[in-house]
């Protein structure tokens, strides 16, 4: 008998129990209004895709660490829209999208069997799967550092996916505190940084107010996924850590882990360009002021500290967010378990703003004067 293949020790693809609510919804009569993955819509912007175009004679193989532009690009973007001066070059390198560093990096930060990694109770499931792939043990943790136990690597989620929490200054800092009297590393993912509804200030983990100017054992991400509309384009970045990231980078290189040079065109060209990340911003704050009312009207409860991200998070007293789904399946519209995100989001279900304004609309025509009570 063969050895190989055999199943890695993950658990389900979550969005592969969606079937038959998918299945629901796409026999409604006006069609699937589909708010489950959170994948962007609209166009990619102009300046990202000339930049893409221009750069399309790409014989050779790109470095690992990105050209000089997209390092310098990732470090003036830190200090015009995250608050963050000072970065190096060194300090900085681009990945294949934000997924595949969260998957990765306990692995190419050594991370092992018989170490500890901490990940927000309420979370997206490629931080568990990562410290499974190395053989270390996730473990769910609240906002509070003083009731952790010791870690080797802490995931942070700010804003967060699925709910929209956003950490402040102050509790980075007592996270930061935390896990340096430890000696454990926080990784910081930033992506949905740009959306911020009813919050002023969405701080990075790399923020001077919380680090005191000290990299040392912390590192963020960040992807143009959400901001650009470059999911598509794989198009993201990681910062922090001068040590850290050398140790990153050799590891990517043995893995032959290279962001296309066309990409990397195009994420410096995007980078560079706030106008289209403040006219996608609008955009997304019109869809949500649309289905906000329109989910309270159907008898929803939205999550009151929902502040920033690209998602409604609510429920309905009384149903399981799998039961909510199947409600909403029935409407037509396609919403994420909350169970997809850990044990204590089960009540809740996920609904984003990633859908068209037609079909967004629809939405809000299906849900006046329903009740999915």
């Amino acid at each position: 008998m063969a050895r190989l293949p055999r199943a890695l020790p993950l658990p389900e693809f979550p969005w592969n129990t969606l079937e038959g609510a998918r299945l629901r919804a796409q026999a409604h009569p006006g069609g699937i209004v589909d708010l489950s993955v959170g994948t962007p819509v609209d166009d990619s912007p102009a300046v990202a895709t000339q930049a893409l175009a221009a750069a399309a004679n790409s014989p050779g193989y790109p470095l690992t660490v990105g050209t000089a532009a997209v390092r310098q690009a990732i470090c003036d973007w830190f200090a015009r829209r995250r608050s963050v001066p000072g970065l190096k070059p060194s300090q900085v390198i681009p990945t294949i999208g934000s997924k595949e560093a969260v998957a990765l990096l306990p692995l190419l930060l050594g991370a092992a069997a018989g170490d500890t990694v901490l990940l927000p109770a309420m979370a997206y499931p490629t931080y568990d799967v990562g410290a499974r792939l190395v053989g270390a043990t996730p473990i769910p943790v609240g906002d509070d550092p003083q009731q952790w136990p010791d870690a080797d690597l802490v995931w942070l989620n700010s804003p967060g996916n699925p709910h929209g929490h956003v950490l402040s200054v102050e509790q980075l800092r007592r996270i930061v505190a935390w896990a340096r009297r430890r000696g454990a590393m926080v990784v910081s993912d930033e992506c949905y940084a740009e959306l911020a509804w009813e919050v002023d200030d969405v701080p990075s983990l790399l923020d001077p107010r919380v680090t005191d100017g000290d990299l040392t054992g912390l590192l963020a991400l960040y992807s143009l996924s959400k901001q650009s509309n470059l999911a598509g384009y794989r198009a993201a970045l990681l910062a922090g850590d001068e040590a850290a990231v050398a140790a990153v980078v050799e590891t990517r290189k043995h893995l032959g882990l290279l962001v296309p040079g066309p990409v990397q065109a195009a994420l410096v060209a995007a980078l560079g360009d706030d106008g289209h990340v403040d006219a996608q911003r609008e955009v997304y704050r019109r869809r949500r002021d649309a289905l906000v009312p329109a989910a309270k009207a159907a008898g929803m409860e939205l999550d009151p500290d929902s502040r920033a991200g690209l998602y409604l998070w609510g429920r309905v007293p009384g149903l399981s967010g799998r039961e909510l789904v199947d409600r909403l399946a029935e409407l037509g519209i396609l919403a994420a378990p909350g169970d997809f995100y850990g044990e204590q989001a089960a009540p809740y279900v996920r609904i984003a703003l990633t859908a068209s304004d037609e079909r967004i609309d629809a939405a809000v025509e299906r849900l006046a004067g329903a009740s999915l009570a």
